[in-house]
């Protein structure tokens, strides 16, 4: 069993960053795709970024330019910078982990699942 845990949404106005941190309890982390996923209310959750187990990259063409995944492997962690918010980047944001094959796009895809943190932008 995989536990994670974000933390480091809030409230932020247009044009402002954030930085998203997800923290795993599995000492096999370095092994996992990780992903993130944002979920809006009600709109079904959808895809922002994963980070494969070797490092590479791919990014919502919604994000791409704004937002950076990176990963610690030594402390089980990885976060997401986000950079220049826009009021429509709200949403809840949940940390995903994937145990076997590279990154993909689709949430059903993930085996495990952070419990969310929200991310709120103001106009």
């Amino acid at each position: 069993q995989v536990q994670l845990v974000e933390s480091g949404g809030g409230l932020v106005q247009a044009g402002g960053s954030l930085r998203l941190s997800c923290a795993a309890s599995e000492r096999t982390f370095s092994k996992y795709t990780m992903g993130w996923f944002r979920q809006a209310p009600g709109k079904e959750r959808t895809f922002v970024t994963f980070i494969n187990r070797n490092g590479g990259t791919y990014y919502a063409d919604s994000v791409k330019g704004r937002f950076t995944i990176s990963r610690d492997n030594a402390k089980n962690t990885v976060d997401l910078q986000m950079n220049s918010l826009k009021p429509e980047d709200t949403a809840i944001y949940y940390c995903a982990a994937r145990l076997v094959g590279y990154g993909t796009t689709s949430y059903r895809e993930y085996d495990y699942w952070g419990q969310g943190t929200q991310v709120t932008v103001s106009s």
